[in-house]
């Protein structure tokens, strides 16, 4: 330490002196895995969260404690650890990993409070969220192609297929689609399938849609072919009435169309549920790549509604309200390149400015 580190140590010192700021460095000494596990079983939280919680302190412990004290966590650490989950190939949303820095930092801010370390490096270190990348055209399924996974998949997710591809929705708000659903020329789309429903303790089977909140909901033109296969589903199947609880604790009830329909399955499917079937149908379909894997991902045939939309002229603030994104300008990053009449009012007018027709008359044009 040169002469100006010791003199500003010795100022901060001083300080901390006169502000009665004391830090024993006993405390300092427990490991962070250690204070996670003890953070953790002083917080008073419902058994889910604790159990999410500690999976989570699981993964962060594997990845970046290992057995680092306070003295080895700085704030160069927690944007090592954001960059860590975020480029190890582990998959993780965004959000997710953002959600597990909340966690880190409020492990930290009571560190500060219990004087183990002088502050928090945690504090505001998040990680961006990427723009969405655009769809490329060769991965849109064609017509046929969707007919085919139609075909050759589990029957009782024959309707999901046509509900994607027809109107757009997600996996979990296919899945989710109930009688309360369906409308005179279109369909109310209000609730998505949890990814937890599948689990005996799951509570909130049926979560608010992605970006809103409970109570809140889009409506989406349906074509009459959307409704045939609705009637087709309906005359194999019943629906099936469902209780659950919504996040704000009210009990309601849906019936719904894909409930389970295989002998011992008394669980919700779930969108990984739907995309192993989806898969398993794109291969036995033949619609696959290079290496035999399928071809596409149930993520497709929403792509394949919006460039079939945009494709045939519908305004792309409706697509993209219809696709219930947060903002159009994911739909304009996702989709903007498949407006073919752009490109057409793109090339006339720059063919207008720069190199205008010279009208044909009898009149001859002077030389400036």
């Amino acid at each position: 330490m040169g002469s100006d580190g010791a003199d500003a140590f010795a100022d901060k010192v001083e300080n901390d002196k006169k502000a009665d700021v004391r830090f024993d460095p006993a405390p300092g000494r427990v490991s962070l895995q250690v204070w996670a596990q003890e953070w953790l079983e002083r917080r008073v939280i419902g058994e889910s969260t604790r159990r999410t919680t500690k999976g989570s302190s699981r993964t962060i412990s594997c990845r970046v404690w290992d057995g680092r004290c306070w003295p080895g966590w700085r704030g160069a650490t927690s944007r090592e650890f954001a960059k860590q989950l975020h480029f190890s190939g582990a998959g993780l949303a965004v959000s997710t990993i953002n959600d597990r820095l909340v966690m880190v930092a409020a492990m930290l801010e009571v560190a500060v409070v219990e004087k183990r370390i002088p502050d928090n490096p945690a504090r505001g270190v998040r990680v961006s969220r990427a723009a969405p990348c655009a769809a490329d055209e060769d991965e849109i399924p064609t017509l046929g192609e969707v007919d085919l996974i139609a075909e050759h998949i589990a029957p009782q997710y024959w309707l999901a297929v046509y509900l994607q591809s027809g109107t757009g929705q997600r996996p979990s708000e296919a899945l989710a689609f109930s009688t309360e659903c369906r409308r005179s020329g279109f369909v109310r789309v209000r609730w998505q399938v949890s990814p937890k429903a599948h689990r005996d303790d799951c509570r909130t089977t049926f979560v608010p849609l992605k970006h809103r909140t409970e109570g809140e909901y889009r409506d989406v033109p349906v074509a009459p072919f959307v409704e045939q296969e609705i009637d087709g589903h309906l005359s194999r199947w019943a629906p099936v009435p469902m209780a659950f609880t919504g996040l704000r604790g009210r009990r309601r009830r849906l019936e719904v169309f894909f409930s389970p329909r295989q002998r011992g399955k008394g669980v919700m499917p779930t969108a990984s549920t739907f995309g192993y079937h989806f898969k398993k149908a794109c291969v036995a379909a033949g619609v696959v790549d290079v290496d035999g894997k399928a071809k596409y991902t149930p993520g497709s045939l929403r792509h394949f509604f919006a460039s079939i939309a945009l494709a045939n002229g519908v305004p792309i603030r409706e697509v993209s309200r219809w696709l219930g994104h947060k903002s159009i300008k994911t739909t304009v990053d996702i989709y903007g390149h498949l407006v073919p009449e752009a490109w057409g009012r793109c090339r006339d007018v720059m063919q207008s400015v720069m190199r205008p027709a010279v009208e044909e008359s009898g009149e001859s044009v002077s030389a400036a």
